[in-house]
């Protein structure tokens, strides 16, 4: 399962006798810097077949701290054209309380979530390899406290260090490509 976070504003909305979190966990046609390895995005309607699934809302993509479900009815996901759309119904619960409070307070400000590809295509045309990922199985989303932008900068910085130091770098990148095309043809096959 991959995870890809996203640094989109949350907001807290009163919902009756609970609170509702609301935000992104994908934008489409965004140029994301996956590890220096390539770029990535997400196209327009990716999602429309995992839109069906049960899919978990989580903190921090973490199992155990479950604020949502698609099938009881408390996250619910659409797409526009901005991108993946989420809304939460927050548990009255530690999690629940204690997420509203630091979404409101701006210490979490990012949506995340975990997938799988099912259906991508590269252009490696360019300098940087780009994969466009036209379908996706989805398995959850997160409220995160770490969003894209700060993870990718700081991999980038110790990449940008490898890949000065050793030339075995760049075949190391090719040759992930190189997997996670046939892991996904092979797939395909099935």
């Amino acid at each position: 399962m991959e995870k890809r976070s996203l640094p989109r504003p949350l907001e807290v909305r009163a919902a009756g006798a609970g609170r509702t979190v609301a935000g992104y966990a994908a934008v489409f046609d965004v140029l994301t810097d996956i590890g220096g390895y390539f770029m990535e995005k997400i196209a327009p309607g990716a999602f429309a077949d995992a839109l069906s699934a049960d899919v978990r809302a989580l903190i921090n993509h973490d199992t155990g701290r479950v604020i949502g479900r698609t099938k009881a009815g408390t996250l619910r996901l659409s797409q526009d054209q901005t991108g993946l759309a989420v809304e939460i119904d927050l548990p009255d619960t530690a999690d629940g309380r204690d997420l509203g409070t630091l979404i409101e307070r701006g210490d979490i400000s990012g949506m995340s979530f975990g997938f799988e590809v099912t259906k991508q295509t590269w252009d490696e045309t360019g300098d940087v390899p780009v994969r466009t990922i036209e379908a996706l199985k989805l398995y959850e989303v997160s409220a995160v406290a770490f969003p894209a932008y700060d993870d990718t900068s700081i991999a980038m910085r110790s990449l940008e260090a490898a890949r000065k130091e050793s030339k075995r770098t760049n075949f190391n990148a090719a040759a992930m490509r190189v997997r996670m095309k046939a892991h996904l043809d092979l797939k395909g096959r099935e």
